[in-house]
């Protein structure tokens, strides 16, 4: 086959197939680690000026020593989220593994797989995948894959193997009206005080102590199913969190902002400790002792710890019972963290709270957030109390 140089770029050059005419480019560079000399090349573009800007692309890269991103321009992304998978199972949390696992086997895979891992554009991502999931599943659910492969690719990012996150700032249905926020899953100030006093009125001291704490605190159910006793400071009104427990069992929380030690309202810790005395005597009627090691969430039936796979039917009844809008366990975290941020309390600290990071707050609560800016700006307005129109 006969390659013909262009006169515009001396590393691209056409050639002749069945197709007709044809262009390529061929780069050599030193690889930024090895320091051995590579060659980088690629056939089949149509036009000259199409192989000259993919050329440029290229040589940008080379020159911010971003080898490794060009010799994987052939990756899919089903190749790399095994890369992903098989190199950090072993660092999640057994939770965080089966849902990735699950995830990468179910849908990322089947719907999204077989695209080149450089090509995939924010569009064809949007069409192919976000739109095929609301058809099928629940809002929630379509943002929890949409998060995961988020999480992946930032990891593509940091081994180099992508250049940038193109799928931070997707399009959702049903985000602009009181439909979104139901899906957003959380209550407002009125809709929690009713939903606790109906608790309080219509569950066991247990399953109301345990709302109450959720609700004040934005703990995770696991978390706050992982407490002993030992975790409850209080002299000075605050819980430690250093542990998650579900059916699977007791362990380390998943993330290192996850250990944390918050204030809490006097009103939980005299709440905690009525429910102390209650756990006194259910513990003592079933031959056991309360002592610091022991789980502070328990079963008026069995006296053990309860388990996380009955929350959600409390949850249901008291929504039910209140004859408030469907919202799940979670949801309890998502209204303590709106609730907050409409009170204009700092990111940071919302996030230190929750055991988030900050970036975390933003990206889940961004529409809050937003609201707020536009407050902000009225608020500054109505504050100075004057008009200043344009000048004539």
């Amino acid at each position: 086959m006969e390659y013909k140089r262009s006169n515009k770029e001396k590393e691209v050059f056409s050639y002749e197939n069945s197709k007709g005419k044809l262009w390529m480019y061929r780069h050599k560079y030193y690889d930024g680690l090895t320091g051995k000399r590579k060659e980088k090349k690629k056939h089949g573009f149509k036009t000259e000026k199409a192989a000259i800007q993919a050329l440029l692309e290229v040589k940008a890269q080379t020159l911010r020593g971003v080898t490794s991103y060009i010799e994987n321009d052939n990756l899919t992304v089903a190749q790399w989220l095994d890369i992903w998978y098989e190199t950090n199972q072993k660092k999640w949390k057994v939770t965080s593994r089966k849902q990735r696992e699950m995830a990468i086997r179910v849908q990322m895979k089947p719907l999204i797989g077989h695209f080149k891992l450089q090509q995939l554009t924010k569009s064809l991502y949007q069409k192919n995948f976000i739109d095929v999931l609301e058809q099928k599943y629940k809002p929630s659910t379509v943002r929890l894959l949409h998060n995961l492969f988020k999480i992946a690719i930032n990891a593509a990012v940091e081994d180099e193997r992508l250049d940038r996150n193109r799928f931070t700032k997707i399009a959702f249905k049903n985000e602009d009206n009181q439909t979104a926020k139901r899906e957003e899953n959380y209550l407002t100030p009125e809709e929690l005080n009713l939903f606790l006093q109906t608790a309080k009125e219509t569950e066991n001291i247990t399953n109301y102590t345990f709302l109450l704490l959720v609700a004040y605190t934005g703990m995770r159910r696991g978390e706050a199913c992982g407490l002993q006793w030992q975790n409850i400071d209080f002299k000075n009104n605050t819980i430690t969190i250093e542990r998650t427990r579900d059916s699977k069992g007791a362990r380390t929380p998943k993330t290192k902002n996850s250990m944390r030690t918050i204030k809490v309202d006097k009103s939980v810790i005299v709440q905690l400790e009525k429910y102390k005395t209650w756990c006194k005597a259910t513990l003592f009627a079933f031959g056991n002792k309360l002592n610091d090691s022991t789980f502070v969430f328990i079963s008026y039936q069995t006296g053990e710890p309860i388990s996380d796979s009955g929350l959600l039917y409390m949850v249901r009844r008291v929504v039910e019972n209140a004859k408030l809008p469907e919202i799940t366990l979670h949801g309890l975290r998502h209204t303590h963290c709106t609730i907050l941020l409409n009170k204009g309390v700092n990111v940071k600290v919302i996030a230190e709270r929750l055991g988030n990071t900050p970036a975390m707050i933003y990206e889940v609560y961004g529409h809050v957030l937003k609201e707020l800016e536009e407050e902000t700006v009225q608020i500054f307005s109505d504050s100075i109390g004057a008009n200043f129109g344009a000048k004539k």
